[in-house]
């Protein structure tokens, strides 16, 4: 895995939101290892919390958590605006769910356990489109 393939002269920050501490802390470690930096939140409210426009590059987050879940905390941005691109994992592997969150405008809907290569690769691809987003550039299909 190159790490400055995705951060090149840029800084992101990455919010990470899931309610198991172990599954916060191999993404959040992983993305160090990457050099991209991160924010945990055990849940959506507490990252909606401190969800300012623009603050966060990229969201990776559980499905399934106590109180708002993810597919919420999605819908709840989205009516907020922001394109922020979000990567789901989740132990839930029903095409509904899925499907669900893919109609949602979610980059990604991984299984747990993740691949860190797949991760990579997404969340390069998300970064780029977070690039392209500050810039102004039209988005296109990663």
């Amino acid at each position: 895995m190159p790490a400055n393939d995705i951060c090149s002269s840029e800084t992101f920050l990455v919010a990470i939101v899931d309610d198991d501490e172990a599954v916060r802390e191999a993404l959040s470690d992983l993305l160090q290892v990457l050099e991209v930096p991160s924010r945990t939140f055990d849940r959506a409210e507490a990252f909606m919390a401190e969800f300012e426009p623009g603050r966060f590059d990229c969201l990776i987050t559980d499905v399934s958590m106590p109180g708002r879940s993810g597919l919420e905390l999605q819908e709840k941005l989205r009516e907020l605006g922001s394109s922020m691109p979000v990567i789901f994992i989740t132990a839930d592997a029903s095409p509904a769910t899925q499907a669900r969150a893919l109609s949602g405008g979610a980059y990604a809907c991984l299984t747990k356990p993740v691949n860190d290569d797949v991760l990579f690769q997404l969340l390069q691809k998300a970064l780029n489109h977070a690039r392209r987003s500050r810039r102004g550039d039209t988005p296109s299909d990663d």
